[in-house]
């Protein structure tokens, strides 16, 4: 039985990529994007199959109104792919207010909305599957992506917390992780800081010790969601792609490393 998947940023990266992969095989897909003609080509390769939803995620009201459309439209939703959502690249301190805003709302808030949309809908049909696209720097942390990591450590806490809440009725939450990949999120998505020479240095040693290899291929992702979406018991976390496990592993060795150097000072603290 083919499934109906909800998939928002569906008209490029990662989003388009699965939508395809999914349509390919049978399943039925409505995607979303802020303009709705950049999703014409999924509509010309896919007919009816795909149902294109003009959809701005940080528009609360615009979420919860796309979804119901969705549900009407299809009769049911299986899955739910949040994956809209940008990059932003620069020291913290170069960071604008508005840039930490926009960063926010529509990493974590925008995906909070979906979230929420889609929650009943689920509860009522007594079954679904969640997919929350975070990354692997929602468990650990880079320099010059301050408040992106901050959006995903965001996700990944109301993520793990929603997955508690909706186990009994039969709605499953899965936080997929990527380390980086070749997509249009280091590129023409991204935004930028105003630089200064204060932290160029910094952004130097880390950009050239990103070698091509730590790149993934971002087509090489579709087995692998296809897998999860598939799963009768899909995983809480989801790391994609050969970096990030030995990087995340490393980084929580060293910090339980640290926390036992600390514990005695940690236990007194607690007073009895």
């Amino acid at each position: 039985m083919s499934k109906i998947i909800l998939i928002t940023g569906a008209s490029r990266g990662f989003g388009k990529i699965w939508a395809k992969a999914l349509l390919e095989r049978g399943d039925k897909v409505a995607a979303t994007a802020r303009n709705i003609a950049d999703l014409n080509e999924l509509v010309e390769a896919y007919g009816e199959s795909v149902f294109p939803v003009k959809l701005d995620v940080n528009d609360h009201d615009a979420v919860f109104a796309a979804v119901k459309k969705v549900k009407e439209h299809f009769g049911r939703i299986d899955v739910l792919i949040n994956n809209a959502g940008f990059g932003l690249f620069g020291a913290i301190e170069e960071t604008t207010e508005q840039q930490a805003r926009a960063q926010i709302e529509t990493n974590f808030f925008g995906l909070l909305w979906v979230t929420q949309a889609i929650v009943p809908i689920f509860r009522e049909q007594g079954s679904g599957h969640i997919i929350q696209v975070s990354s692997f720097l929602g468990l650990i942390t880079y320099p010059v992506l301050g408040l992106y990591n901050a959006s995903k450590y965001a996700v990944n806490g109301l993520s793990e917390t929603l997955a508690q809440e909706v186990k009994a009725f039969g709605i499953n939450v899965s936080l997929i992780e990527p380390n980086g990949f070749a997509t249009d999120w280091s590129g023409a998505s991204a935004v930028q800081t105003e630089a200064t020479e204060t932290y160029a240095p910094l952004k130097k040693a880390f950009f050239e010790a990103a070698t091509p290899d730590q790149w993934g291929k971002p087509e090489a992702t579709a087995k692998a969601v296809l897998a999860l979406i598939d799963s009768k018991n899909p995983p809480l976390h989801f790391l994609l792609g050969k970096v990030a496990l030995p990087t995340v592993k490393q980084v929580y060795a060293d910090r339980l490393a640290e926390f036992e150097e600390w514990k005695d000072v940690s236990a007194e603290a607690h007073g009895h």
